[in-house]
């Protein structure tokens, strides 16, 4: 190898470093006559947590389906790792395969066992066989705490387990990025607490989030950063700590009294 294609190399590499895993550009959506989004920017790094908040219709779950493209945007580009994954030649079921999701109603299969519901998506998707994929689903059945439910079905499990059947699922595709959709919304709160449980232990190690929740005390804590969106706008994004005490709008100070305190 030539010395100059060793530097061609190392500045991509170094480039790599330095890009943010996942960019929205001036992205831009309208549903019908109803203007969603106006123009959002915004950046996460590797390893981050990023926390969307904002009232209803301000956007926050369609900016999530945005990223792994269940819904498309009007203008604008979103990129995964340097990717423009918004391209009309780019393969989503790659992109789908680098970044987890894991929704706000749990979409689990009903006549599947949690095992099997983790298993699918690695045969049909990765190839994986059928031993190697068990092993997999058992694996991060084990890591979210449901070693001892593999073979129990969506309605033998509370709610809180299958939002974790969820989670697990999608990390058993070893995801660059996750989205996590108001995971806690359809909770009480002890096994809203499961939940947020399994959330820390990824930001503790190191999972890159983006994350759309009411649950202030889990954004103020895990959160690197928290984006308050409204009118189809970012309103204000910064640490949590300034957020909570000292926004720069009043607007978000608003906005976060009311769900706080």
């Amino acid at each position: 190898m030539t010395a100059q294609r060793t530097d061609e190399r190392d500045n991509e590499r170094r480039r790599a470093e330095h890009e943010p895993l996942l960019r929205i550009e001036n992205v831009w959506k309208s549903f019908g006559t109803e203007q969603v989004f106006r123009g959002i920017d915004l950046e996460v790094d590797r390893g981050d947590v990023e926390v969307l908040v904002g009232p209803s219709g301000s956007g926050k779950s369609t900016l999530l389906r945005c990223v792994n493209r269940l819904t498309e945007i009007d203008e604008g580009a979103i990129y995964l790792d340097g990717e423009r994954v918004t391209d009309a030649d780019a393969n989503v079921n790659e992109l789908r395969q680098q970044v987890g999701m894991v929704f706000q109603d749990i979409n689990l299969f009903a006549h599947l066992t949690a095992r099997e519901n983790v298993t699918l998506g690695l045969r049909r998707v990765r190839g994986f066989g059928k031993s190697e994929a068990r092993d997999r689903a058992d694996r991060e059945l084990a890591n979210v705490g449901l070693s001892d439910q593999v073979d129990s079905y969506p309605a033998q499990l509370s709610g809180g387990q299958k939002q974790r059947v969820g989670i697990a699922r999608a990390l058993a595709m070893d995801p660059k990025l996750m989205l996590f959709d108001e995971p806690t919304s359809a909770l009480d709160p002890e096994l809203s607490n499961s939940v947020l449980e399994v959330m820390e232990r990824l930001v503790e190690a190191g999972m890159t989030m983006l994350v759309v929740t009411h649950e202030m005390r889990f954004a103020r804590s895990a959160a690197d950063s928290i984006t308050f969106l409204e009118g189809g706008q970012v309103v204000e994004r910064g640490p949590p700590e300034r957020l909570f005490e000292r926004p720069e709008r009043e607007r978000t100070r608003e906005f976060l009294e009311s769900i706080y305190g």
